[in-house]
């Protein structure tokens, strides 16, 4: 690896513009490849970042890659793909995937890479895109020590804390354990909004009454501030990717063979807003969903 790494991003959008822009700020020379979303593209390469068209063309050019992506399979056609990253790896290339992926898919393309001489890192973050632009993520990395020292200084960038939780593949089971609890928590605030107006009481005194109390949290005021503060961007999750998440839980706990009743009653609430088209919207959205499904 070159004494300054050059580094390459995929995945340029609403959490990837601003991890590219502090890695590129952080003194790093940056690869990015554009999608169909200019807007994000055309402002890093005004920063000075180089676009390519392929993840064949950045694998052939950078030390380290990220990809902050949707989900695992569009992890592995990157990698795999015909222009994907390992058909232009060069040894000692490390990939770190920010992406909230399932571990299982992380961890057999952690071993398919390593025997071409490619490192993976898994980063999952915490946090929101304004956390994003302000360099101040939460991310929590499975690597090797070796692969871990290498990508820290540019993870820094980004990152307000850094949490090396272990071996490849741990990040990504940490990730979906924390997104367990608050897309569980998502579901319970839906359901007591929608328990509380059917029983005569306001959402904005459900709102007043918990938020001081011991059972406020971070995940409470953005929710709350978006399903009952008139901030729809206070928190700006879209229930797919809760969905995708929360199947990958499911996926998770069937690996370890371990009980989830609750966590399948998660997913049935975010299986069926996406069934019926609200897949864009923003998890707390989840509230009407649930209002609307209820008994009259």
């Amino acid at each position: 690896m070159s004494q300054t790494p050059v580094v390459g991003f995929i995945g340029v959008g609403l959490m990837g513009h601003g991890m590219a822009k502090n890695i590129l700020q952080g003194g790093y020379p940056l690869i990015i490849k554009g999608n169909r979303n200019r807007a994000p593209v055309e402002s890093l390469v005004g920063m000075g970042a180089t676009e390519v068209q392929t993840a064949k063309e950045m694998a052939e050019q950078c030390d380290i890659i990220h990809l902050c992506l949707s989900n695992s399979p569009q992890v592995e056609a990157i990698i795999r793909g015909e222009d994907g990253i390992l058909a232009g790896a060069r040894d000692g290339l490390i990939v770190v995937d920010t992406t909230t992926a399932d571990p299982a898919s992380t961890m057999t393309l952690a071993e398919e890479m390593g025997r071409n001489g490619v490192h993976m890192v898994d980063a999952p973050l915490g946090r929101t895109p304004k956390e994003a632009e302000a360099g101040m993520l939460d991310a929590m990395v499975g690597a090797s020590a070796d692969a871990f020292d290498k990508v820290k200084p540019v993870i820094d960038c980004w990152s307000g804390s850094i949490t090396h939780i272990g071996p490849v593949g741990s990040g990504h089971k940490m990730k979906l354990i924390m997104n367990f609890i608050g897309m569980s928590y998502a579901s319970v605030y839906a359901e007591a909004l929608s328990l509380a107006v059917k029983s005569g009481l306001t959402p904005q005194s459900v709102r007043d009454v918990m938020a001081p109390s011991r059972m406020g949290c971070g995940f409470f005021d953005t929710f709350f501030s978006a399903a009952v503060g008139g901030d729809p961007d206070a928190h700006k999750f879209v229930i797919a990717n809760a969905a995708k998440d929360v199947r990958y839980v499911a996926n998770m706990a069937l690996a370890a063979g371990v009980m989830n009743p609750v966590g399948a009653a998660v997913r049935n609430y975010f299986d069926q807003a996406e069934a019926a088209g609200k897949g864009q919207d923003y998890v707390p959205t989840i509230a009407n969903h649930i209002a609307r499904s209820e008994r009259v």
